[in-house]
């Protein structure tokens, strides 16, 4: 064994032997030291979440040579999920911006409905696309069109987007088919026709308070969209029709939602739920998405084909730094989740004497703020959660609602869907927080007031 070896080996034992602090402690003090590592230090995004990563890791117990496996677990979990929508969603949405169709949408839905009401008609759609769609495949396929309204119109990008981004959120964390809400309906019993009823009169309120209204106060943030999904000026004559703008953009959207639709249909049809399940598959919408594109907004108006792959590279080239900070988002929510700073929050809250429902929420939302992920926070409070179901008699239906609302609470910076919006809206992290992040918290905070007004009424 060489000195160095020796050395080495010595200074892991070392690490190993430091005194351990709680884990829940030592979580808070990683946030607040990546918040000032990329605010005040200007440290790149992705270099600051694996040095943090690292260090909190090490403080919380892990042993060193597990830190780098829970880091290349997080990094390939979160992009091997996300790397193909997203890289397909870009090329999709720059070439749906540079062919004229991003206008075409634009300009026919202000003409439909008017300036004074396109927040309403980005909720409604936002919530359509919401209830088939996993939130980052909608995310990435709604924010082009959002950014054609911003840049036709000159209106304010935080003021338009997040009301469509927001009913987008509360699809995802409080209604069936998204996995979270599937898994606890499955867990605890309850009824999938119910949850669903019962999370469409709790979702209206909260996308209502969230979105339109809320965003009122954000008139004056200062958004920069990516040039990416800025529409380009396109002469009149030269643009797609209205119906191939909207078919291309909504193609995604309607292969998903027909998937859904056959499995309802036909629920055990073996050949028919097969067929399904490989053409809803995302990276096959997406990719069926964009190969009509390639044809219906390139070749046939008159692109080459070599012309459609140089704006397809140029979309991969705006996106790769949002990339990596996705994944280096997913790298400290790994370390963070095999620390066991879930089990923790759930072994200290589980003791309170508060209304089940309350607990739910509140377990959930001490674990989304913690870890980062809603899929997470509301799996891990599930299991804390399910023995009190049959205790106390408490409605299953309303306990489903209750966790999604809590796994939505405030997304910070170990959140990707935080690192999403930042970069994609290329907003400061202050400007990122008093808006996607105080968004998120009334779509929670608004969630639980809902879900107890409700176990009110139907008792």
């Amino acid at each position: 064994m060489s000195q160095y070896t020796f050395l080495f080996q010595s200074d892991l034992l070392l690490l190993e032997r430091l005194p351990q602090f709680s884990p829940l402690l030592i979580a808070f003090i990683s946030i607040a030291t990546l918040i000032l590592l990329i605010s005040w230090a200007r440290i790149s995004p992705f270099l600051s979440f694996l040095i943090v990563s690292i260090c909190g890791g090490i403080a919380m117990g892990i042993k060193p040579a597990n830190i780098t496996h829970s880091i290349e677990k997080g990094l390939g979990d979160t992009l091997g999920q996300l790397l193909i929508i997203i890289s397909l969603g870009a090329m999709l949405g720059k070439l749906v911006a540079v062919s004229g169709a991003a206008i075409k949408i634009s300009s026919t839905l202000m003409n439909m409905i008017g300036r004074k009401s396109i927040q309403w008609a980005m909720v409604g759609t936002g919530f359509i696309v919401g209830i088939p769609l996993f939130y980052n495949v909608g995310f990435v396929l709604m924010v082009p069109i959002i950014f054609s309204v911003v840049s036709r119109y000159k209106l304010p990008a935080v003021y338009i987007g997040l009301p469509m981004l927001a009913a987008l959120s509360v699809t995802h964390g409080f209604l069936p088919p998204h996995p979270s809400p599937v898994v606890l309906v499955t867990l605890f019993h309850a009824n999938m026709g119910l949850t669903l009823l019962y999370g469409i009169i709790v979702a209206i309120p909260a996308i209502i308070l969230a979105g339109p209204v809320f965003s009122r106060t954000l008139k004056t943030i200062n958004s920069q969209p990516l040039s990416a999904f800025q529409s380009v000026e396109v002469a009149a004559h030269e643009q797609p029709s209205a119906p191939t703008s909207f078919l291309t953009a909504l193609l995604p959207v309607m292969l998903l939602g027909g998937a859904s639709f056959l499995k309802l249909v036909f629920p055990r049809a073996e050949t028919i739920i097969a067929f399904t399940d490989f053409l809803g598959n995302p990276t096959i919408v997406m990719l069926i998405s964009l190969t009509y594109a390639t044809y219906m907004l390139g070749i046939r108006h008159g692109k080459k084909l070599s012309a459609v792959m140089a704006i397809y590279a140029d979309a991969v080239k705006d996106i790769s730094g949002i990339l990596l900070i996705i994944g280096g988002a997913g790298c400290f929510k790994q370390v963070l989740s095999d620390s066991g700073v879930s089990i923790e929050i759930a072994n200290i809250l589980k003791s309170w004497d508060i209304h089940p429902l309350l607990l739910g929420w509140l377990i959930a939302a001490f674990i989304r703020v913690a870890v980062g992920s809603a899929t997470i926070a509301g799996l891990t409070t599930a299991g804390i959660i399910a023995p009190l179901i049959i205790s106390t008699g408490v409605n299953p239906n309303l306990m489903v609602l209750s966790i999604g609302a809590g796994s939505l609470m405030f997304s910070h910076v170990n959140d990707p869907g935080f690192w999403m919006f930042k970069e994609y809206f290329n907003l400061s992290m202050k400007d990122t927080l008093r808006s996607w992040s105080l968004m998120e918290t009334i779509v929670s905070v608004v969630g639980i007031v809902s879900v107890m007004l409700l176990n009110s009424l139907i008792k």
